[in-house]
Formats: structure tokens, sequence, C-alpha cells
């Protein structure tokens, strides 16, 4: 947050804390403690990860326990698997790289003057000019998920996704959702005192 503020000279650090507390809010933020084993200790590494859709909870849950769905991407249209090996081609060799233009031409080159059949020349000549079947690709195991914590985005409390919604803990949330009859000031004592506790 310091390293933010110091960075938006135009703004300080309550106001840097107030808009991440609001993208936390609204499913855009969350931070996140992450455990790593290195050099015969335990340390943890802080994080913040954010999402440029906002996000539900479970998503963020799922995201943690490192089984976020994919993405669907849109659909592509279908070309020919001669025209993927063309343009694959380019990623072996990166001399041989060819264009759309250049797979597209390359399919339709050296045609005969008249073509009685499109569908069987088609066929013929996918088949006569498809390279060597590729050796399968074996697939690597997943790699270990680290053990993550989610902190509350106010206090700094660590704690299980479920305990976390709009990533703020319960204390947060009821002196957040408690209306104006407290201060600003009474916030921050009642925050200060809710991190002595922990201390």
């Amino acid at each position: 947050m310091k390293t933010l503020a110091q960075e938006l000279a135009d703004y300080g650090p309550c106001a840097v804390r107030t808009a991440l507390n609001n993208l936390s809010a609204a499913g855009h933020l969350r931070r996140i403690r992450e455990r790593k084993d290195q050099d015969g200790g335990i340390r943890w590494v802080f994080r913040s990860f954010f999402s440029r859709t906002a996000r539900d909870n479970d998503w963020w849950a799922a995201f943690l326990a490192g089984d976020v769905p994919q993405e669907r991407q849109p659909a592509r249209p279908a070309r020919p698997r001669s025209y993927a090996v063309l343009a694959k081609v380019g990623r072996t060799d990166p001399r041989m790289t060819l264009s759309a233009a250049d797979c597209a031409a390359e399919l339709t080159a050296g045609l005969p003057p008249v073509v009685h059949c499109a569908r069987a020349l088609a066929r013929t000549r996918l088949i006569d000019k498809l390279p060597p079947e590729l050796e399968p690709v074996v697939p690597t195991a997943p790699a270990a998920v680290p053990l993550r914590l989610m902190e509350c985005t106010n206090c700094g409390i660590p704690g299980r996704p479920e305990a976390l919604p709009g990533g703020q803990c319960a204390g947060c949330r009821d002196i957040c959702s408690r209306p104006a009859a407290l201060t600003r000031n009474e916030r921050e004592r009642t925050l200060l005192l809710k991190r002595a506790a922990q201390l």
C-alpha cells in the first residue's frame, strides 16, 4: 500500500487503502498469504491477486484451491488439418514462418485447370500433403498447489475464503456496515485494537 501511495503522488495511503478495499468488495482483488518452503525453513509470501472481471467468493475459493475452471475461448472457424500443420511449421523453425495467406495459398497452389469433383480433389490433396503424425505429448503431473490463506482486506487477519466474503472478516464487515454513527477515528481505533489483540 505504501509503495502504491508513493507511485501515485496525487493520492495518499488512506485513499489507496480505500480504493483497494472497494476493489476487494467488488470481487476484483484478494490478498493472499502463501506458504513457501525454502532453504530448510518456512516463509510466508504476501501476494495480491487481481482479476479484471469481478469474481464471486466461490470463484476465489476455487482459485486458492488451484481448481479454477478455464474460461471459454471464442470458437475459431474450422480449418483443415493441413492448414494447422503448415502454420505450426513456423513454431518449430522460425525461418519457415508462414502467414495465414501463405498457408491458404499453399493449399490451393497447383490446382488443375479443370476440377470435376472438388471434394475428391481436396481430400486427395490434403491426404498427400499431410506430414507424418507427431509423437503424442505426454502430459506432465500438475504442480502441487501451495498452501494459501486469504487475508482480510482491512485488518490483514488470515482466514479461509468462506470466512472472508468480499475479502473482509466478520469484525470488519460489522464495522463497515454500521451506519455513520462510527466516525472515521472510531473505526481506525477499533481496527487498531483488533490488530493489537492479534499480537
